[in-house]
């Protein structure tokens, strides 16, 4: 899998309650204020991404498609899901750099 360090650190950071997982949760994340970043699965409907990446630029949220698909993921996080809200601006700024570095 290329770039598993992200999904190890993602991971990590859903281990440590920072992340919310699937449409709807990302949703109330991003509407609520709390999100610091969103990552989207790059087998994820466009459907199911167009609802989150509107409102995550809505609220000035940055949005990361990555390489991996939702199964890549899922095995990552532990539950299957192809969108996934970073609460914490420290796990949130990793990520971003994770992301930026492939």
């Amino acid at each position: 899998m290329p770039n598993d360090k992200l999904l190890s650190f993602l991971g990590l950071a859903r281990r440590a309650g920072k992340v919310q997982l699937g449409h709807d949760p990302v949703l109330d994340s991003l509407r609520s204020g709390r999100a610091r970043l969103v990552l989207l699965a790059s087998d994820l409907s466009s459907h199911s991404s167009g609802g989150i990446l509107r409102a995550a630029e809505e609220e000035g949220v940055p949005a990361v498609t990555l390489k991996h698909t939702v199964d890549e993921m899922g095995a990552a996080l532990g539950k299957r899901a192809g969108a996934v809200s970073v609460e914490d601006a420290g796990f949130a700024q990793k990520l971003e750099t994770l992301c930026a570095d492939r």
